[in-house]
């Protein structure tokens, strides 16, 4: 059987998906959103062709054909788009033992499929530019999402340190805890917050948190050590920062003999997400979100 002639468009994601799946093979199974694009133009040979800005929204054609076709490889299992992170699935990394036309081939099979079991009154077609609008929004809500978390964390990054210690506890506040200690400038004995059920703090459990807000460091484990150390009996642990956590510092919570639960930059977000609409206005101030609805699917 004769080798498939992929289109260039076609042929530019095919590469550039495997890389990145390979690199998130390689980093354990996971990617933030923000590294891709870095990491596909100091890795992939792009043409210049794949360079050019292209379309309506003059978007980079790479960039373009990638997020298109990834929605045929989130179709097949091969990878899950969540919180401003790309991860690789069981099934993405057993597919890796395939070439990558094959890859191409297996998730474009699958979005088919897919569709064929959820029938639309549009013609499905190869090409992008022919392409049903239904994956055609969802490529640009994608690009969307990922767009608002960079500003949303960018926004982040720029507050201080009690800038950020403020909003920890805000978010506390909206999921109905009270929080009459925030720490002051200066040395706080590795508390920063300390967080009731009730407004005496009578009931326990008590909450204990440390807040570091260090956007580009991975917390380690002596940190979370640490915390799990001055922790008296009736008190859990939070420790909430605006980077990330090293594996070491998660086995440590896990395997730490008093409740130590960690919340790293990302989930950070999240959680202000979910709770924004039960902050008072002050609180929903700190880090200001508008919401803007867009058509979807049930899915």
């Amino acid at each position: 059987m004769a080798k498939e002639q992929f289109s260039r468009t076609k042929a530019c994601a095919t590469k550039t998906l495997y890389a990145v799946m390979k690199e998130m093979s390689r980093r354990g199974g996971s990617m933030p959103a923000k590294e891709l694009y870095p990491f596909v133009n100091d890795n992939v040979e792009l043409t210049e062709w794949e360079k050019e800005p292209a379309g309506k929204m003059k978007y980079i054609r790479w960039t373009n054909s990638f997020q298109f076709y990834s929605i045929d490889y989130q179709k097949a299992g091969f990878i899950v788009k969540k919180n401003g992170n790309w991860y690789l699935t069981p099934e993405g990394e057993a597919v890796l033992k395939n070439k990558p036309e094959e890859v191409m081939n297996i998730a474009n099979a699958a979005y088919h499929e897919w569709r064929r079991l959820n029938p639309k009154e549009e013609s499905i077609e190869e090409e992008p530019n022919d392409e049903t609008a239904e994956k055609d929004n969802a490529m640009n809500l994608d690009l969307l999402e990922s767009d608002a978390r960079a500003g949303i964390r960018q926004y982040i990054v720029s507050k201080s340190p009690y800038e950020f210690q403020d909003m920890v506890a805000a978010l506390l506040r909206a999921m109905k805890y009270y929080t009459p200690f925030v720490a002051p400038k200066g040395k706080d004995g590795g508390i920063d917050i300390i967080a009731y059920l009730d407004p005496l703090g009578a009931q326990t459990p008590r909450i204990k948190v440390q807040v570091k807000h260090k956007p580009d460091t991975s917390i380690g484990a002596a940190d979370v050590r640490a915390l799990s150390g001055v922790l008296k009996a009736g008190d859990i642990a939070l420790f909430v920062t605006s980077g990330s956590y090293s594996a070491d510092a998660r086995n440590a919570a896990s395997g730490s003999d008093k409740f130590v639960r960690l919340i790293d930059g990302d989930e950070f977000i999240e959680m202000w997400q979910e709770y924004y609409d039960k902050m008072t206005d002050d609180d929903k101030n700190m880090l200001p979100l508008k919401r803007i609805s867009f058509l979807g699917n049930n899915e």
